[in-house]
């Protein structure tokens, strides 16, 4: 890495910054503490390299602001379905968005998860553009201005561990993707575990149909987040909004013979 930002510099920090954004698995903040050991020494400059890294950020945050303005929910389902946690990454965004509003922008590049959902969340909340780019840039400013402070800091350290992957080579790198690859592995086996779970007490929309159809209509909860009523309102017919922190109150006067059937997002 050392060797490749000496010879590209800011096209290789500019490069990973908007790849990153985009949603790629290529971690930026690696690059970003490596380009302040370099600012450190004195080969780049740490006022460029925190322009290009804003620039490249808000470059690869535009077009998921755009696909929320345009699709909604639809582009945000899209993001957390490639997610680790794809169960949980809706209901997480959605509630920090809830908590913080706009202002969320300042830190979500911060949050694992929120910094790719983040955008498209306020693109379908119709946030103002302006607002929208002034947070963002905020928010990248303080989030790459963290990683390269930390490399100017530990410029020593830096250097070691870089020496020190220098000469374990292969074993470095496998040591490292096999880190990976078991975190990955584990997760995977959690959500299956979740999903096989989940599916002794799910029906399907046919199923549902037909409960409402029939005498004993059952009892329907929309257990969506507020924004995410906001952003998508369409709803099952019946349905009452519910507030999960708050259940008793929605489930007090219903019958314990009643069906009762729950959908989020």
């Amino acid at each position: 890495m050392t060797s490749l930002l000496a010879q590209y510099g800011l096209a290789l920090v500019f490069a990973n910054v908007l790849l990153t954004q985009l949603g790629l698995p290529v971690p930026a903040i690696p690059t970003l503490i490596v380009a302040g050991t370099l600012a450190q020494r004195g080969e780049l400059s740490v006022a460029t390299v925190l322009m290009v890294a804003v620039a490249a950020s808000l470059l690869g945050d535009l077009p998921w602001f755009i696909a929320g303005r345009i699709y909604g929910s639809r582009a945000i389902n899209l993001l957390c379905r490639v997610a680790i946690e794809p169960e949980t990454c809706v209901k997480q965004t959605e509630n920090i968005f809830e908590r913080w509003g706009p202002r969320s922008l300042l830190f979500a590049k911060f949050v694992p998860g929120f910094a790719i959902v983040a955008p498209p969340i306020a693109g379908a909340l119709r946030l103002a553009t302006g607002p929208f780019f002034a947070y963002s840039a905020i928010g990248a400013l303080l989030w790459a201005g963290v990683a390269v402070a930390l490399g100017m800091i530990f410029h020593a350290q830096v250097d070691w561990v870089i020496s020190w992957l220098a000469r374990m080579g292969s074993w470095a790198a496998a040591a490292v993707g096999a880190a990976i690859a078991l975190y990955i592995v584990a997760r995977l086996v959690e959500r299956w575990l979740l999903i096989r779970w989940l599916r002794m007490a799910r029906i399907s929309a046919g199923d549902l149909h037909d409960l409402i159809q029939g005498a004993d209509r059952p009892v329907i909860l929309d257990a969506r987040s507020a924004i995410a009523r906001k952003i998508d309102p369409r709803r099952v017919p019946g349905a009452r909004a519910v507030d999960l922190d708050d259940l008793k109150r929605h489930l007090g006067g219903i019958p314990p013979e009643r069906e009762v059937v729950i959908y989020c997002s």
